[in-house]
């Protein structure tokens, strides 16, 4: 039972420290003028502070999960598609589709993206597939999404370090620039979503050409013609 309180305590004291951030909030809007920058820097500041909460307690049930009947040892339902899905396509490419956007993310990378991405992989994992592993790869985050569903248009402010956070050492040995190179991309279309592909960066050429129509590809982020 020691385990379990000490655990109960960390997770005490990440939501005492994320109540306590939104104290630099209550702050700023006492200081009666308001700096954009610090603005920012204090709602990314208060939004990490409970994402780590939140991923702790996510690990904390799982850890403690009491048995049968008990959490996490419910029936399994079929799968609701809510975050994602993760599949292998064209010339063995990971595709995986986020049914978000990337979020606005200027001083720190978002952990919860991170941890829905690790996830979507252990569940494609669990199903039997076996995930490819790339010494020199492309990463291309390609967003699709019309301009009332898009709030932020500089790629700069995105959270896409967050992806490669979440596939380096799992996916390709590491995230640098010789190991990894990016490319992100964006489409308008009515759905808001956001397909990551990883490949060997041999195929980029072969990828960017299927993406332009160069090639007869039909759904190509459907992966009908792998």
């Amino acid at each position: 039972m020691n385990g379990l309180r000490n655990d109960i305590a960390r997770i005490q004291a990440l939501v005492g420290n994320a109540f306590s951030a939104t104290g630099s909030l209550a702050a700023l809007a006492d200081s009666g003028q308001i700096l954009p920058a610090k603005l920012e820097k204090a709602l990314e500041e208060t939004a990490g502070a409970f994402e780590r909460s939140a991923l702790e307690l996510r690990r904390l049930c799982e850890k403690h999960a009491p048995g049968a009947g008990g959490y996490g040892k419910r029936p399994v339902l079929p799968r609701m598609e809510t975050s994602g899905f993760v599949e292998t396509f064209g010339y063995g490419w990971l595709h995986i589709q986020l049914n978000t956007l990337l979020p606005h993310c200027r001083y720190q990378p978002p952990e919860w993206l991170s941890d829905t991405i690790r996830r979507l992989l252990d569940d494609y994992e669990a199903g039997g597939s076996k995930l490819p592993f790339f010494r020199n790869a492309i990463l291309v985050i390609d967003e699709h999404c019309g301009v009332d569903g898009r709030h932020i248009f500089d790629q700069d402010n995105k959270g896409f370090k967050a992806v490669s956070n979440a596939i380096k050492g799992r996916l390709v040995p590491d995230d640098d620039q010789f190991t990894l190179a990016l490319a992100l991309l964006s489409e308008r279309s009515e759905l808001n979503v956001c397909h990551i592909t990883l490949m060997d960066m041999a195929d980029a050429a072969d990828f960017f050409a299927m993406r332009s129509g160069d090639y007869a590809v039909p759904d190509f982020y459907g992966g009908s013609w792998g």
